[in-house]
């Protein structure tokens, strides 16, 4: 066998672990280096650092799959006739506008980081401040009024406004998503303006992360690494499904603020284990 039972066992639930926490604000990366630290795959540590990275892709191909009519700029009237959707392109000109700090920021300082921040501290620090800047930020908007509706209305200064604040995701435990919607909410972007546009612009971003690990580690894999990366990619897709349904219903009636009680109480947590 490729995988054994319990190596099985443990992808699946690194699998239902990023599908849940890669739309949810709450730090994917954050969460699979944490869930390491108690269930280790029997994999080298080169792999595993690329294996929580590139699973993403199978939550990216449920955004796609979720938001491909939003996504796609040709459509079709009927069979024979294409229809260029001019806003789409514009939308998706804005995402690359946005994603530039953080492509930058990456390339320069993602080997630095991974060496220096990837630890229980750095994580629970992130998770417990950004769980306050959260519920700060959400009772703040409640007196303020909304200035951007919907993925339309997003401007070209607004989408690299928010860019510069996806930046803050390079350290473990801050949470892309999460640094995207604060960034968002500040400016003045509505909560479903703010996720759709997360969704949009995790696409080039976790594609692009992917393909700079797959090169790193090399793009040679064992018949039991791509096993373990198959799985978890199938997996991670399926519960993303389920998850970004659920997000865009909630936030449709309620706010972020659980997102960031859930923060804190799990900083907190990793905090009070790793310090005894």
């Amino acid at each position: 066998m490729l995988l054994d039972f319990v190596e099985m066992l443990k992808v699946i639930f690194l699998g239902i672990v990023e599908g849940i926490t890669e739309w949810l604000p709450i730090s994917s990366t954050g969460h699979m280096l944490l869930v390491d630290e108690f269930i280790r795959l029997d994999m080298t540590d080169s792999f595993k650092e690329m294996f929580f990275v590139v699973i993403q892709l199978g939550a990216i191909l449920a955004v796609v799959l979720l938001f491909w009519k939003k996504m796609f700029p040709f459509q079709f009237k009927d069979k024979t006739q294409p229809v260029i959707r001019k806003d789409i392109f514009s939308l998706w000109f804005k995402v690359v506008a946005a994603c530039i700090p953080g492509a930058v920021v990456t390339l320069l300082f993602d080997d630095y980081v991974d060496a220096h921040f990837h630890t229980p501290l750095v994580i629970a620090a992130a998770l417990i401040f950004y769980g306050f800047a959260f519920i700060l930020i959400e009772n703040w908007n409640k007196k303020r009024k909304v200035r951007v509706e919907s993925l339309n209305d997003i401007t070209y200064q607004t989408a690299f406004l928010i860019g510069l604040f996806q930046v803050l995701a390079i350290i473990p435990g801050t949470s892309r998503s999460g640094a995207t919607i604060i960034g968002a909410l500040l400016i003045g972007v509505s909560r479903v303006a703010a996720a759709e546009f997360t969704f949009f612009l995790a696409v080039p971003v976790m594609f692009g992360w992917s393909l700079i690990k797959l090169i790193k580690f090399g793009i040679a894999f064992s018949a039991q690494e791509l096993c373990v990366l198959g799985l978890g990619c199938v997996v991670a897709f399926a519960v993303s499904v389920v998850v970004i349904r659920f997000l865009m219903g909630y936030i449709k009636k309620h706010d972020f603020k659980v997102f960031g009680w859930y923060r804190i109480i799990l900083g907190a947590i990793v905090l009070g284990y790793f310090a005894l």
